[in-house]
């Protein structure tokens, strides 16, 4: 009876402890937004960087603009690309602009425009990464980058590019040339930042898993995370029976969810993740 009730609580506290970490992790962004980056002009990006812009030109209320670009984001999101965003993105794309309401008249931690970038780029990255590994998503550019890939056939790193690009250049003829360069450096200190809180310095990530559930693991990797898996020959040092290995590349998005795939499909399975500093083909860099 202890057995089942903990088999029925297990999945539960794990959704709760994946909400909290994206309410938690938006919670962060927004302090970091209203600490950092609005007091120095600072627009790295995304729809806070917009308006952070906004304000700035027509004096638009942050939390307002970020709402009106998230929710219609997210609905273009579900109706275009299907329903794969769930509730804890919706629950990101409403939470984030609220904190920002709520906390639009703490006083600023610094004035100096580098502090500004750097450690508004590490506290946003510090909560992206926690909001990621609640499999959350704050909405946003994230969408319309989905959306441009889908429509377009650009890869999504080049779409998140080229829209991060335009809010940043906007911000230098808005603002000046510094604060656009401010917010390059603030764009990639958010990166580095996300790639330690997920999965260390390497941005992707090798797995071979060796399982008693070999096609349901495969299945799982193929249709829920959508990436290729490799199966390699191997046999047991000791048993010397035939043991394949699945191989599997992912990138920091991605490695949260796979880790909870194969335990949720294979508890006792083994796994072995390496860092794979750099990986070219499908899916990833074009050599």
């Amino acid at each position: 009876m202890n057995k089942r009730r903990n088999n029925q609580t297990a999945p539960k506290f794990a959704s709760a402890l994946e909400y909290i970490n994206v309410l938690v992790g938006s919670a962060i962004i927004a302090l970091a937004f209203n600490v950092f980056l609005l007091p120095n002009q600072i627009a790295s990006g995304g729809v806070s960087g917009i308006s952070t812009i906004l304000l700035s030109v027509v004096g638009w209320e942050p939390a307002y603009v970020q709402w009106a670009f998230n929710i219609p984001l997210f609905i273009a999101g579900v109706v275009l690309l299907g329903k794969q965003f769930g509730v804890k993105t919706l629950v990101g794309t409403i939470f984030l602009p609220f904190v920002v309401f709520l906390t639009k008249n703490v006083d600023p931690w610094t004035n100096d425009a580098l502090l500004g970038a750097l450690f508004g780029g590490i506290v946003v990255g510090l909560g992206l990464g926690i909001v990621f590994r609640g499999n959350g998503s704050t909405g946003g550019t994230d969408l319309a980058a989905q959306i441009i890939t889908k429509y377009t056939g650009l890869t999504l790193g080049t779409s998140v590019v080229l829209i991060d690009g335009i809010i940043v250049f906007s911000a230098a003829l808005v603002f000046d040339i510094e604060r656009g360069l401010y917010a390059l450096i603030a764009l990639y200190v958010t990166s580095k930042t996300i790639d330690l809180v997920q999965v260390g310095f390497g941005r992707s990530k090798t797995a071979m898993i060796i399982t008693n559930k070999q096609e349901e693991v495969r299945e799982g990797i193929l249709n829920k995370i959508d990436r290729g898996v490799t199966k390699l020959s191997a046999y047991g040092g000791f048993t010397d029976n035939e043991r394949p290995v699945l191989m599997c590349v992912v990138d920091q998005r991605e490695f949260t969810k796979l880790k909870q795939l194969v335990k949720s499909l294979d508890p006792s399975a083994f796994v072995v993740v390496m860092d794979a500093s750099e990986v070219l083909g499908e899916g990833f860099k074009r050599a």
